[in-house]
């Protein structure tokens, strides 16, 4: 009944975020038991959310519910559900926001190389994992500048993101590209329209990159994900995406 709250019927569990809140000493007893409350209601009232997905907030009374790239909050009495950011004035900080790149930032590292389609320069300095439809016109033209982007030491990670589902026919080119002996060659000719070899395979990878998207939140293609989680929707130039990871890296210095 309650599971429409969340966007995906497949989300993978998450290890929750660490508590944001400080608790005095002599309330860790007493909040510890109100967050256990909190947890055995909001699993009994939701399907897809287990206790492990809520966790003390930055504000007293109010717990959040993490999964994915849903975050939204709950009353320590349970009765009350808001969804919104939750903004520090003081420190210009968007904390909602802070959550969901964390959960995108522990689902893209859960990918292993070989269960992407990996373009990657002789030096990396940057990595993006990027969700790709091979008939998307800005991925098309992402993937023209592919040279580019490797030139400024970004390695791409390119996940298949066929936008229109299962039907589709990009899902099933899709498929075909993954069962490819050279599956960097075949995403290249498939977005040039062009034939490629190709045979038969275990082919659940596609669904499982199609879910990611899902789960990460992800509106259309492409879809960038930077090394901190953050989702970038849509294409950005190669001269932009350094421009930005610069910008990133400077930031954390």
């Amino acid at each position: 009944m309650h599971s429409r709250l969340f966007i995906n019927t497949n989300m993978r569990l998450l290890a929750t975020l660490a508590a944001a809140l400080v608790v005095a000493p002599a309330m860790a007893d007493e909040v510890s038991a109100e967050l256990e409350q909190v947890r055995q209601k909001v699993a009994d009232m939701f399907d897809l959310i287990g206790p492990e997905d809520v966790s003390t907030s930055p504000v007293e009374g109010w717990y959040m519910i993490h999964k994915g790239s849903v975050v939204v909050y709950i009353s320590a009495d349970g009765r009350y559900l808001l969804q919104g950011d939750m903004i520090d004035l003081d420190q210009d900080v968007n904390l909602s926001d802070a959550a969901r790149n964390a959960g995108r930032r522990e689902l893209m590292a859960s990918l292993r190389d070989d269960q992407v389609i990996l373009f990657s320069p002789a030096e990396v300095k940057y990595s993006v994992s990027i969700f790709t439809d091979v008939e998307c016109t800005y991925c098309r033209r992402l993937h023209s500048q592919i040279n580019d982007y490797m030139a400024h030491g970004i390695e791409v990670r390119y996940l298949l993101y066929p936008r229109n589902g299962p039907t589709s026919r990009s899902w099933t080119t899709s498929k075909q590209v993954w069962c490819s002996e050279d599956r960097r060659n075949a995403l290249t000719m498939a977005k040039l329209d062009r034939d490629f070899s190709s045979a038969s395979c275990e082919t659940s990878m596609v669904q499982d990159h199609y879910s990611l998207g899902h789960d990460i939140g992800l509106s259309g293609t492409p879809a960038i994900v930077l090394d901190d989680g953050t989702l970038i929707s849509g294409y950005l130039s190669p001269n932009q995406l350094k421009a930005r990871l610069d910008q990133n890296a400077s930031a954390k210095l």
